[in-house]
């Protein structure tokens, strides 16, 4: 397979919205699909499905077509799906305590399993999970040894502006390798660390911005 270093950051995220619509035609039996049906079903064009595809070396047959349980085994595989990852999240608030309860109840290959805070309070919150887990709170001082002890190295960011950055640097520190950051700040990280933004605000206001300035337009992607 091509490297990581390789793979383009747009194809990454489109790779989870590959594996998800191969789940469900495998789940309904279906054995195989071209990319103009997989173009039409998820609303990316036939080529750069073909595209993010030839990343990955020949995934299908010219005049056959891909076929859907090979193609979502290796997908599989590329997200690992085949292993549990653990997860934390820091800063337990509203935000923090509904991405704790749900889960990623969408997905089995994701766990988040445990919180930390600043706030001695939110250590008695008994919060339990989709799966009917309890998930534990600790205070952000036991972080690195937690981290540690559960070999975590993703965590899940969504403490308030201010904090984010001197989080971020005990989160590095205690040897994260992937944060999902929900704060409204880019940290900062070194190279070895990958950093997603979830910037609700900034997407709420693309869409409004959208909304208001194509009215005549019948479908904007």
């Amino acid at each position: 397979m091509t490297s990581e270093n390789q793979i383009p950051r747009a194809t990454a995220q489109r790779l989870p919205i590959y594996y998800y619509y191969l789940s469900t035609l495998n789940d309904a039996g279906i054995k195989r699909i071209n990319s103009s049906e997989i173009s039409e079903a998820i609303k990316f064009d036939a080529a750069t499905v073909r595209r993010d595809f030839s990343y990955f070396g020949a995934l299908g047959k010219r005049g056959f077509g891909y076929d859907v349980s090979a193609l979502l085994s290796f997908f599989s595989k590329v997200l690992s799906q085949d292993k549990l990852n653990k997860v934390a999240v820091v800063g337990v608030g509203n935000l923090g305590q509904a991405l704790m309860k749900n889960n990623f109840s969408h997905t089995s290959n994701i766990e988040i399993v445990m919180g930390f805070d600043a706030d001695d309070d939110k250590r008695s919150i008994k919060l339990v999970n989709e799966m009917g887990k309890s998930v534990p709170v600790y205070h952000v001082k036991e972080l690195e040894e937690r981290l540690h002890a559960n070999n975590i190295t993703i965590a899940i960011l969504t403490v308030p502006e201010k904090a984010a950055q001197e989080v971020t640097d005990q989160l590095v520190a205690a040897g994260i390798k992937g944060i999902l950051n929900f704060s409204p700040i880019r940290i900062t990280v070194p190279s070895s660390v990958r950093v997603q933004n979830v910037d609700l605000t900034t997407g709420m206001q693309t869409l409004i911005y959208f909304v208001d300035n194509f009215k005549n337009i019948k479908s904007a992607k």
